[in-house]
């Protein structure tokens, strides 16, 4: 059994994202989904906008991780407007290995077939028929499959429950209970906890809780509505936010009767936040809509262009920020980035279309990311290569966005032959991220829309890429189908470079097959092509390929000069794509020529500077070509666990060992001597402790790299959630006090007691004192 069969029965970590604000409320509801998930395969959660499915799932999804073998997974849709792309993007957020034999649903499908685990399938309302036929895929061919899905409307497919997600609890405003009992309803709560975030003075009081309590029924409990309202506590008490809510509510929903109450209320509230913009505020809105995920000051003030005062964007993004209509993204470091919530972004591309302004405004966005592409191309091979694929990953959504936008036959700004070249430029990225599938096709749809009018050059480039990333599935016939057909593109035209090209990926089809000769021949010729055109990024990888060709082909020695020859071009540069690839290459060779000692060295460095870059296929061939070098020098236990560690390398490349014929067989070969060695049972079990570990556990045991100590994973994983009084207060819940006892203990009012124990309950979603008592033990016990 190889790496790659042993992986179906990895039991996977996850990927849930953290709370990073507090969760409120939903007892009820987490009861009944976690009840219909028991009930049913799929649960389609649906309301309208703002009413907080995401945020019940992913907690539903956070309280269900024991009850499945492989965890639970999330796949958020929200930055996703093609729905050709679905199958795309699930392969890349849950790193789901491809293969060279079906689609991107059929490798979804394969790879959950044997698992038991539930997938969250998040914002599915604008893609509900692609949604709906990967899912009924799923849950037909994968019998340990759940899904849980959200969306404004069911998915319509059989087997599914829906639930609708109510608003949050708020009082009748008609029979309103005494001020202290407002935390019985959630959505005072959320109001209480979001007004605390906004003005840290704040406090509930028994004058200002009843017009809280009107205020979240105004509200109908809605907590985007509740959260946009907040922000105006700022300049305004709770009772001038009562009365102009009123006012507002009336004059902005009259219009839209036919609309659903709670849809009309949050329309109602965001034009208010609208109308209380300035106009430079209002048109900055509108025309930020048009970004997808996050996005910088810099492609702010390109996209805004001359509708303001390119010194003044600063200022407008900073007003816009502080009124909560765009968040500050502070998941990376560097330069602050913003996004819009998905139902603000709606709201201001309706104001952009409305205005007749949507064409222009996309036009700059796809030139702005198109220069970004260019500016990628161009300085690539260089000493930034780290900080651009950061760049890029950040910008992910957005180049999608442009891509969609040029290669739209719909679209008032579709320019295929602007989306062909975007295409190209973004090849090297695709390859690193291992997004193969995603390359071919975009790709292959800008190349549908290009007829051969236009540049036949370009046309042939996306060619040759389309068949590179066709030979990293294993599809060599395909991938020659695709350079037979760039060559005809060409046969009449002085285009040197993309001969080479061609060249080149017709050398390493040759090579996959160790038809060795040929790829000598070709590849030699692509070399000299390169030499003479003066394309440093085509001979660094006809010198790879050539150094590894000659190899195989019995010249060692030269193959190895060749990729000196590389090492020597990298160095001058500064660059390290190329330089890891190369030293791989020399591990690689130096093995076969029986000296494990310096490619093990060899393959070190090529690893640490892989991981810098995250290049996930190049890190996979070398964990998997350094678990050989450990076998060579007898120490077939770590070599075990390395082969296990390249399994799950593989996995999230997206690869296999298998497509590579002259790779696949020494593979094969030293992964069937280390299970030999050391017999089926002990190898079982170094292979799956290799497998089970984190991507950057991995490297840094082949690195040999001690992992420095680390605070207590439950200081990492479960951060405190309470604060000191609240601790304090729960210690003297454990010890049986009653409320009355322990205000008079801390003398503080019975009230403020009485408000800390609910929200020591509501944090720890906890339903009963007892439930306080036995946190608290816990926690002594683990301190202990």
């Amino acid at each position: 059994m190889d790496s790659t069969a042993r992986a179906r029965s990895r039991t996977a970590g996850g990927n849930l994202p953290a709370e990073v604000t507090s969760f409120v409320g939903r007892r009820r509801e987490i009861t009944l989904t976690k009840r219909l998930l028991a009930e049913s395969r799929v649960v389609t959660l649906t309301g309208p906008g703002g009413i907080g499915k995401s945020r019940l799932a992913l907690r539903v999804a956070t309280g269900a991780r024991k009850s499945f073998r492989d965890k639970v997974w999330q796949v958020d849709l929200g930055d996703l407007d093609d729905p050709e792309l679905l199958p795309a993007t699930v392969v890349e957020q849950l790193n789901i290995p491809e293969s060279s034999g079906g689609t991107e649903t059929d490798d979804i499908v394969e790879y959950f077939r044997e698992r038991e685990t539930l997938l969250v399938v998040d914002n599915c309302e604008h893609l509900v028929e692609a949604c709906a036929g990967l899912v009924d895929a799923l849950v037909r061919s994968c019998p340990g499959v759940r899904v849980l899905a959200t969306s404004r409307h069911s998915l319509g497919i059989a087997g599914e429950s829906t639930l609708v997600v109510p608003p949050l609890q708020a009082p009748d405003p008609e029979q309103l209970p005494a001020p202290e009992a407002y935390e019985q309803y959630a959505a005072v709560r959320l109001f209480a906890d979001r007004a605390r975030a906004v003005v840290p003075e704040f406090e509930v009081t028994p004058d200002n809780a009843p017009v809280l309590m009107r205020l979240c029924q105004r509200l109908d409990g809605n907590p985007l509505a509740i959260e946009l309202a907040v922000v105006r506590l700022r300049s305004l008490s709770p009772e001038q936010l009562e009365e102009r809510l009123n006012e507002r509510y009336e004059l902005l929903s009259g219009g839209r009767r036919g609309a659903p109450q709670r849809q009309r209320t949050l329309r109602a509230l965001i034009d208010w936040s609208y109308d209380l913009c300035t106009e430079q505020d209002r048109r900055a809105w509108a025309h930020l809509s048009v970004f997808a995920g996050s996005f910088d000051l810099e492609a702010a003030e390109h996209v805004l262009g001359d509708t303001v005062d390119r010194g003044n964007v600063a200022t407008l993004v900073h007003s816009l920020v502080d009124k909560s209509i765009l968040l500050r993204d502070s998941d990376h470091d560097g330069p602050s980035r913003y996004r819009l919530p998905h139902a603000l972004r709606e709201y201001g591309l309706e104001k952009l279309t409305a205005a007749g302004e949507r064409p222009g405004t996309e036009e700059r966005h796809r030139q702005w990311y198109g220069g970004i592409v260019e500016r990628f191309s161009a300085e690539w091979l260089g000493a930034e290569q780290v900080e651009w694929v950061r760049r890029l990953r950040m910008e992910q959504a957005n180049l999608r966005t442009a891509l969609h936008l040029a290669s739209g036959p719909e679209r008032a700004a579709a320019d295929p032959s602007f989306a062909l070249r975007l295409a190209i430029g973004l090849g090297r990225y695709w390859q690193l991220r291992g997004l193969h599938s995603e390359a071919r096709h975009w790709l292959d749809r800008t190349l549908a829309l290009t007829g051969t009018e236009h540049a036949k050059r370009d046309r042939a480039s996306a060619l040759a890429a389309s068949a590179w990333f066709t030979l990293l599935h294993g599809d060599v016939s395909v991938a020659r189908r695709s350079l037979d057909t760039a060559t005809t593109t060409i046969e009449d035209e002085d285009a040197a470079l993309e001969r080479a090209q061609l060249t080149q990926v017709y050398g390493m089809a040759a090579l996959f097959e160790q038809e060795t000769d040929t790829a000598t021949r070709l590849l030699q010729g692509a070399l000299t092509a390169f030499r003479r055109h003066v394309d440093p990024q085509g001979e660094l990888f006809a010198l790879i390929g050539l150094g590894l060709a000659h190899t195989l082909g019995g010249r060692r020695q030269h193959g190895l000069e060749l990729l000196d020859d590389a090492l020597a071009i990298t160095t001058g540069r500064g660059e390290i794509y190329w330089r890891s690839w190369t030293l791989w290459a020399i591990g690689y060779l130096k093995i076969t020529a029986g000296a494990p000692e310096r490619a093990e060295s060899a393959l070190k460095e090529a690893l640490s500077l892989q991981r810098r870059l995250d290049n996930r296929l190049a890190i996979a061939f070398s964990m998997d070509t350094m678990a050989w070098a450990v076998h060579r020098r007898g120490d077939d236990k770590r070599a075990a666990r390395l082969f296990g560690a390249a399994g799950g390398a593989w996995e999230s490349a997206r690869s296999t060992p298998n497509l590579y014929a002259a790779f696949a067989e020494e593979h094969r070969n030293h992964l069937v001597a280390t299970r030999q060695a050391l017999g089926s049972e002990e190898y079982n079990d170094a292979f799956d402790r290799g497998y089970r570990w984190s991507s950057e556990t991995a490297i840094d045991y082949a690195l040999e790299i001690k992992q420095r100590s680390r605070t207590s994973s439950r200081e990492n994983v479960h951060p405190m959630p309470l604060t000191s009084r609240e601790r304090e207060i729960a210690q003297l819940v454990a010890q049986g006090r009653t409320n009355k006892e322990i205000a008079e203990r801390l003398v503080i009012a019975l009230r403020t007691v009485e408000g800390h124990v609910q929200h020591i309950l509501t944090k720890l979603d906890f339903t009963s004192r007892a439930q306080i008592a036995g946190w608290v033990a816990g926690q002594q016990s683990e301190q202990s």
